[in-house]
């Protein structure tokens, strides 16, 4: 599981930073990608990486100003000349279908693939038998969620070598026992799969906020998450700034991620009059308050790993 910035500007593409879009790579857990914002070029970001668009299976939209989701309808119709056939569904604030909708019906765009789109209220949004996904509102001048994506607790490694010494040879069995159940012998005994399973691997938590002021919301969102994505569309001398402009700074990010008991925080969302030179005091300005703190870049990939 990798976190990859597609873009991590502000407000409009930079020379240096491209607009809001974050794929989080779930290529072992599932073999998809999930998509969160769809900033303008997003689409022409992908062609530097490896991603594949009908890998994507999810997009999260976080808000529907431009620099997260000018970049869908290009995506949407692209994705259909690249072999993309499966099922998309896409989320987001109440006024995102008509966007999506309105966006292929004028432009003659006609999908390869089934299309599904949820516009999202607070609350648990989508669960499967991996993941739950929660959204929340924030504090931004239009309706702007946060997301938290909940990876569900994993059985612990089988002990084959167990089960071999005691006469099970591999096969179908093994499959049933790794899921805690109990399975019946040819001698008729009865082994359970709990006796033979190591810990249950805990699930990671990753939480993305949209654009926003510093709220309650993001704070629960992320408590104890394995990586929080912030933006930090300003510098942490710039508060009143960013309160008049409904933002956050660097240190206001440091300060949720602080509250919140997280594991890593991650910036972005980099105002253009910051350059390549400010990243540094940036970062150290929000690190002053939370040490493990990074600043993303386009193309910036972080890994999450397993729980222990």
């Amino acid at each position: 599981m990798e976190l990859l910035f597609l873009g991590t500007g502000a407000g409009i593409p930079a020379k240096l930073r491209n607009v809001t879009s974050i794929a989080l790579k779930l290529l072992e857990e599932r073999k998809t990608v999930w998509l969160f914002d769809c900033g303008e070029a997003t689409q022409h970001q992908i062609l530097h990486t490896a991603l594949k668009p009908r890998r994507i299976e999810k997009i999260f939209i976080t808000h529907l100003h431009g620099d997260h989701i000018f970049g869908l309808p290009g995506l949407l119709g692209s994705r259909s000349f690249q072999s993309g056939d499966t099922e998309l569904t896409i989320y987001g604030p109440k006024g995102l279908r008509q966007f999506i909708v309105v966006s292929l019906q004028i432009s003659d765009t006609h999908l390869q693939y089934p299309l599904k789109i949820v516009e999202i209220e607070d609350g648990v949004i989508f669960e499967d038998d991996q993941f739950i996904v929660e959204a929340a509102k924030l504090d931004h001048a239009v309706e702007s969620f946060g997301y938290r994506i909940i990876e569900k607790d994993k059985p612990g490694t089988l002990n084959a070598k167990k089960l071999q010494e005691e006469g099970v040879p591999p096969g179908p069995i093994y499959a049933k026992l790794k899921k805690g159940e109990s399975v019946e012998l040819e001698n008729n005994k009865i082994i359970h799969g709990g006796d033979y399973l190591g810990p249950t691997i805990k699930g990671r938590i990753i939480t993305i906020l949209g654009d926003t002021r510093t709220c309650e919301n993001a704070v629960k969102l992320a408590s104890n998450a394995d990586i929080l994505v912030h933006e930090s569309t300003f510098s942490a001398d710039s508060e009143e700034m960013a309160y008049e402009y409904f933002h956050s700074t660097t240190s206001q990010a440091a300060k949720t991620a602080k509250r919140a008991d997280v594991n890593v925080l991650c910036l972005t969302h980099i105002s253009s009059r910051y350059g390549l030179e400010d990243s540094k005091q940036l970062v150290k300005e929000a690190k002053s308050i939370f040490p493990n703190t990074y600043i993303a870049h386009d193309f910036f990939e972080i890994e999450i790993p397993t729980r222990k």
